[in-house]
């Protein structure tokens, strides 16, 4: 018998569900975006399948403008387990003996990091308004 999902732990709509709600987007929104024979109801019911076909979730990837792959691989405990391990090592290689600049620098590059997704997030958002303006007009 085999497994069609690498990571039994992972459930891609499950995982979908997880991206569409950081980035602020509705079940509506993302139905009317992937076309007519979608709503709110189809979407919830696609949030709730373990393994979502391939098109569709290509589809829904695009909207979101997030790689499939990150919704196919996305393993909550294991992303959890890296960002815990990153931050005890960042935070044993401060020396307060003496001024340590390497976990300055790496504050700075993460500061300098969440600027650009911040900046990226703002971009996305005055283009789903666009959107959104284009809906209300009556598109």
């Amino acid at each position: 018998m085999t497994n069609t999902t690498p990571n039994p732990k992972i459930h891609e709509g499950r995982n979908l569900k997880r991206f569409r709600e950081m980035l602020g987007i509705k079940q509506d929104f993302l139905a009317f975006e992937l076309g007519e024979d979608w709503n709110q109801q189809k979407i919830s019911l696609l949030e709730q399948k373990e393994k979502i076909d391939s098109d569709i979730l290509e589809q829904v990837s695009a909207i979101l403008k997030i790689p499939a792959e990150a919704i196919r691989n996305f393993d909550e405990q294991q992303a959890v387990n890296i960002i815990s391990n990153t931050f005890d090592k960042v935070e044993n290689s401060f020396n307060f003996g003496t001024f340590n600049l390497h976990p300055m620098e790496k504050i700075i590059q993460l500061h300098e990091e969440k600027i650009a997704l911040y900046e990226r997030m703002l971009k996305e958002k005055d283009e789903m308004m666009g959107r959104l303006e284009r809906l209300i007009g009556g598109r």
